[in-house]
């Protein structure tokens, strides 16, 4: 079982950056595929960012493309979402998701995740 709670977010004016972390407890997290996930009122959870095990592999959603980055240290068990340019539209709650995968593989698609932390309140005002 892996354990991952989320942390960093907030209310924050458009143009404003901040930071996510996820954080994960209960087991090595250094071979599980990570994403970033959010889910605006009224609308279904969507697809943000992933990193693969190492941190080679990346990738992100268009509409964040080049305003967030997402990263991973595995020694702390943590994976980040710098989030930069914030824009009303990023309003959502922002959740972490794991998955075991030794294949080196980015997962983009919230179906293939086993593990979800609670998510976290991102807050962007016009």
């Amino acid at each position: 079982q892996v354990q991952l709670v989320e942390s960093g977010g907030g209310l924050v004016q458009g143009g404003g950056s901040l930071r996510l972390s996820c954080a994960a407890s209960g087991r090595t997290f250094g071979n599980y595929a990570v994403g970033w996930f959010r889910q605006a009122p009224g609308k279904e959870r969507e697809f943000v960012a992933a990193i693969n095990w190492s941190g080679v592999g990346v990738d992100y959603a268009a509409s964040v493309k080049g305003r967030f980055t997402i990263s991973r240290d595995n020694a702390k068990n943590t994976v980040y979402l710098q989030m930069n340019s914030l824009e009303p539209e990023d309003t959502a709650v922002y959740y972490c998701a794991a998955d075991p995968s030794t294949l080196g593989a980015v997962l983009t698609t919230e179906y293939e995740y086993t593990y979800w932390g609670q998510g976290t309140q991102v807050t962007v005002s016009s």
